[in-house]
């Protein structure tokens, strides 16, 4: 009972959409709706469905949230992103380097050896 009222309150309030569809999945499997229905009704397949039922009778409401990976691996190393920085901050002439009235080159740069990047 506690806990069809809980579901009812995150279909009002949520707003993370995933979140909500998911509360609105149980919800409607907790009333009795077959898959076929809530599959039709959602737009969602009904591998979906049986997933997020299963893992909200595993772990209860803690399956709701998504659980977001943490994306794109990084591509530089994090010594290599300071030292960019460094060097975006600063005055090419700090560097010793007339300033460039167009762009220069990426080899013609002679930061590039030391930042790693020189391809």
């Amino acid at each position: 009972m506690e806990e069809g009222r809980r579901l009812q309150r995150i279909g009002r309030t949520s707003k993370d959409p995933v979140r909500l569809r998911r509360a609105i999945v149980v919800l409607m499997s907790a009333q009795g709706q077959p898959v076929r229905n809530i599959t039709s009704l959602l737009r969602v397949g009904e591998d979906y469905v049986r997933d997020v039922i299963h893992a909200f009778n595993e772990r209860g409401f803690d399956a709701l949230d998504p659980k977001w990976s943490g994306g794109r691996p990084k591509t530089i190393s994090d010594q290599v992103r300071e030292r960019i920085c460094l060097v975006a901050r600063t005055s090419p002439a700090d560097w010793g380097i007339a300033a460039f009235s167009t762009s220069p080159s990426p080899t013609s740069c002679p930061l590039t050896g030391d930042l790693g990047l020189a391809g």
